[in-house]
């Protein structure tokens, strides 16, 4: 398939879809513009080991009680679609910085543009990472807008290849290769040392996140992470897909990207094979398993590749919203990793019934997964802050206490603290024990 083919397919796909929409949106409007479950039915659950932060966040949090009052409720596939294919609400301005990495690829950081004077400098940096199609949705868009509004300074990871940045490396990595987010967080740092540092996901955008976090472990320069509607087994979902809407328009939209440079790539992979795949798990083959560069079997490429093969290095809270009627992740009790949530003390999990993949849809316009996963960040960071204190203070405490003793004590051993105070108001023990 030519470039221009397969644009002119994407176009008539978005307007049909767009106009299959717009129909499913009057219906549904017509039969449940609210909540569709009554109060207190469907609370959403806080699914985590105990810990001080655990305590923390379920008394700070108020979004995290009772259960989101949505639009079109019993409508996942509905909010699925709105979020993905619907034109973002109003206009949003970027300005796009690309960044050259050790192999000589681009990638792109697009920073979100308030209509207000520039934030300031210690204003917290959240940087957002788009799905697998690297397409600016209407939910990106939507976090991005809120995030201005509440003080942040939000910026779009964009890939090789996605959202018009340029290929000019005969390389393509997948979402489980970390190596080009290491280096625009390591960048982003550089540039903003006293800004706070922040990372979320949306949809099987969790999947490049995940990595990042377990190769980097405490070494990830990030203060706290999020995920929405994650997709936690990749491989599965690669084989199994999404419902077959939503999987036909991403593997459109990523066989446009690729046709663009398909001459080129065409020395490191079979092209043919490449536009001729039918499903996602035959794209990814051609592109990293059966290349003319590669020769992986499926399970050997998924050892190297999947993204809770570190998960155990993982050193910053992470926070995964998740709905039970996701139909692109499918059922909770089989693509839900529960045991890591209650194990793992950096790990939780806000499992509401309804919202969809990325929707949560409050209004036509905002989504509660926003308001979550904002109130979220606040929380972690005055909690740190809290024992931050509390350590300073211990050590001013126990540092005047060996002072007034030093000369009464001199020619004794030094006392053991029965009760280890370092480790007790030690912020990294603490919110973990």
């Amino acid at each position: 398939m030519r470039g221009w083919e397969a644009a002119a397919c994407l176009l008539l796909a978005g307007s049909l879809c767009l106009l299959l929409l717009r129909l499913c949106l009057g219906a549904a409007a017509s039969r449940c513009c609210c909540c569709c479950c009554q109060a207190g039915e469907c609370s959403p659950r806080l699914i985590c080991k105990p810990s001080a932060l655990a305590r923390h966040l379920a008394q700070s949090c108020g979004s995290f009680g009772p259960e989101p009052r949505l639009v079109w409720g019993g409508w996942p596939r509905l909010h699925t679609l709105y979020n993905g294919l619907w034109p973002a609400a109003g206009e949003l301005r970027f300005a796009r910085e690309h960044l050259q990495v050790a192999d000589g690829g681009l990638v792109a950081l697009d920073w979100a543009l308030g209509e207000r004077e520039a934030p300031p400098a210690r204003a917290p940096v959240l940087l957002l990472v788009p799905d697998a199609g690297g397409r600016l949705t209407r939910h990106a868009g939507g976090l991005c807008r809120l995030a201005l509004r509440r003080g942040y300074r939000p910026v779009l990871f964009n890939r090789r290849l996605h959202n018009g940045v340029p290929l000019t490396s005969r390389r393509l990595l997948p979402l489980g290769d970390p190596s080009d987010l290491r280096e625009a967080l390591r960048y982003i740092r550089h540039q903003h040392p006293a800004a706070q540092l922040l990372a979320a996901s949306e949809g099987s955008g969790s999947a490049l996140l995940l990595s990042y976090l377990g190769e980097c472990g405490s070494s990830s320069h990030l203060t706290a992470a999020a995920c929405i509607s994650p997709i936690f087994s990749f491989q599965d979902w690669l084989q199994a897909g999404p419902f077959r809407l939503y999987r036909w328009l991403l593997l459109l939209q990523q066989k446009t990207n690729l046709s663009r440079y398909a001459t080129v790539l065409g020395e490191i992979i079979d092209t043919e094979k490449l536009f001729r795949s039918c499903t996602l798990r035959e794209l990814e083959e051609a592109l990293f398993c059966r290349s003319k560069i590669n020769n992986l079997s499926w399970a050997s490429y998924w050892e190297k590749n999947d993204p809770l093969r570190d998960v155990d290095e993982v050193a910053v809270p992470l926070l995964c919203i998740c709905s039970s009627d996701d139909p692109c992740r499918g059922n909770p009790e089989v693509t839900l990793p529960f045991e890591l949530f209650e194990t793992n003390p950096y790990f939780f999990l806000l499992l509401t019934k309804h919202g969809g993949h990325c929707g949560f849809l409050t209004s036509r316009s905002s989504s509660w997964s926003h308001e979550a996963l904002l109130e979220y960040f606040k929380s972690v960071s005055e909690f740190f802050r809290a024992e931050e204190r509390t350590k300073n203070q211990c050590r001013r405490k126990i540092s005047t206490t060996s002072y007034k003793r030093r000369g009464e004590a001199a020619h004794k051993k030094d006392s053991v603290c029965s009760h280890n105070i370092h480790e007790i108001f030690n912020w990294q023990r603490s919110y973990t024990r």
